[in-house]
């Protein structure tokens, strides 16, 4: 039986990549942060040592209802069992969700029940990414660009191939995956008395809503929100809902630690890199296209999945040439011919592939470039835990690997999510640079 830690939070990534921005996020306010790549032994906490935030990255976000039910059980029960005063379930910063789909509904009616608090707070916006919420209604930029839109009539998020969204009030969006009431709180309360504050979420308790929906448009709503979310976690465990921006508006009422790891350059690779793209992004597409240091490899999808091991084998043998030669390769699997193959079945092709080049080939640094590429092919590699290294961009961290396979530990990996990332990119994961 495991013993109860002394960490201040814990938290469930629906997706690798959102995991390891938390991750990033918790490193850089001076927590001590390890993400766990399942629900941790009590060999890998040992081995870990004394931590202020536990993540567990998963693919929640990927699954059906009842397989995010079975996902997420055990990591309620080893949450609760740590006794973490917030446990955290990580969504993408855009909400994208679906009731058959990655639900939002499903998350929280599964994980609640390990809480004791019946405040959920869900933190709507994360500004630093460029997504806002004001009265419910979220926002966001597409990529770096400065223009900010409607989550509904966003260029690419209105029409992502498993979940588009098409409901920019996240209380309706949540409403159609069964979680329903959810009040908000809206951002002009933040600057009322705290004791007006209180009152008013006393006031929406006392309905027993599912959950309550905070705004966070602009960063000093988000001391406001720490500030009410920590106050009650302190009084009773309690379930948290939201992007990196949680983790953001707790760490308001933290201390500082001395060691607090700040966004800082990120130094040249040593030797070649490998990179895998699965998203089917705008974002991602640009990046491809600016990696002009790359040897660019067009993956035919179709034939990866439908020709199973050996494709992948015959695939993953022309990429470790490439490599061996001392050249960077980009492995695009995005717009190929599927053949109708799903998203998910494509995602684990392509961590067939990373899995077999990294049997033949040592490698330093690699970047994978899409959620359920990242999560599916980071799932294919023999490893426990990620540790924060260096970040590369708002929303993307670089990671060290930790495996017991020494050609695996220590490894560099990147993790990005479709939207995240200026165009530059994979350039400055090969090169360096801020």
């Amino acid at each position: 039986m495991m013993a109860a830690s002394t960490a201040r939070l814990g938290w469930y990534g629906d997706d690798f990549t959102g995991a390891t921005d938390t991750l990033a996020t918790a490193a850089q306010a001076g927590l001590r942060a390890l993400l766990f790549m399942g629900v941790p032994t009590s060999v890998q906490l040992q081995r870990a040592g004394p931590l202020d935030a536990i993540g567990i990255a998963g693919a929640a976000r990927a699954m059906d209802p009842e397989a995010m039910r079975a996902e997420l059980e055990p990591v309620g029960r080893f949450f609760a069992q740590m006794r973490v005063p917030v446990l955290h379930y990580k969504v993408c910063s855009t909400f994208d969700s679906a009731p058959q789909v990655g639900s939002i509904g499903v998350a929280v009616h599964t994980l609640r029940q390990h809480v004791e608090n019946r405040f959920v707070p869900i933190v709507g916006g994360q500004p630093s990414l460029g997504r806002y919420c004001v009265f419910g209604n979220l926002f966001a930029r597409a990529g770096s660009a400065p223009s900010v839109h409607r989550i509904d009539r966003h260029p690419t998020m209105s029409r992502h191939p498993v979940t588009p969204m098409q409901e920019s009030d996240l209380r309706l969006h949540l409403a159609q995956q069964a979680l329903q009431p959810v009040p908000g709180i809206d951002y002009p309360l933040y600057a009322q008395p705290l004791a007006h504050q209180e009152a008013a979420l006393d006031a929406m308790l006392a309905g027993h809503p599912a959950a309550v929906l905070m705004d966070a448009s602009r960063p000093e709503d988000l001391q406001a929100v720490g500030q009410l979310v920590w106050r009650r976690a302190q009084q009773a465990r309690l379930l948290a809902v939201g992007p990196s921006s949680v983790v953001q508006a707790l760490a308001t009422q933290w201390p500082r630690a001395a060691a607090a790891m700040d966004a800082r350059p990120l130094a040249a690779a040593q030797g070649p890199v490998f990179v895998l793209a699965g998203s089917l992004s705008p974002v991602t597409a640009q990046q491809v296209r600016m990696a002009v240091s790359y040897e660019t490899v067009p993956v035919d999808v179709a034939s990866l999945v439908e020709g199973g091991d050996a494709a992948a084998q015959a695939m993953a043998d022309r990429l470790a040439a490439l490599l061996r030669d001392g050249r960077s390769v980009l492995a695009v699997t995005a717009g190929s011919a599927s053949g109708g193959a799903t998203a998910h079945a494509v995602a684990q092709a392509g961590g067939r592939v990373l899995a077999r080049v990294l049997a033949q080939v040592a490698l330093r640094r690699i970047g994978i470039a899409g959620g359920d590429t990242s999560s599916l092919a980071v799932q294919s590699l023999a490893a426990w835990g990620l540790s924060y290294q260096a970040s590369l961009s708002p929303g993307v961290a670089l990671c060290q690997l930790h495996s017991d396979l020494a050609a695996l530990d220590g490894m560099e990996i990147m993790l990005k999510g479709g939207q995240m990332g200026p165009g530059d990119l994979f350039e400055r994961l090969l090169h360096g640079g801020p």
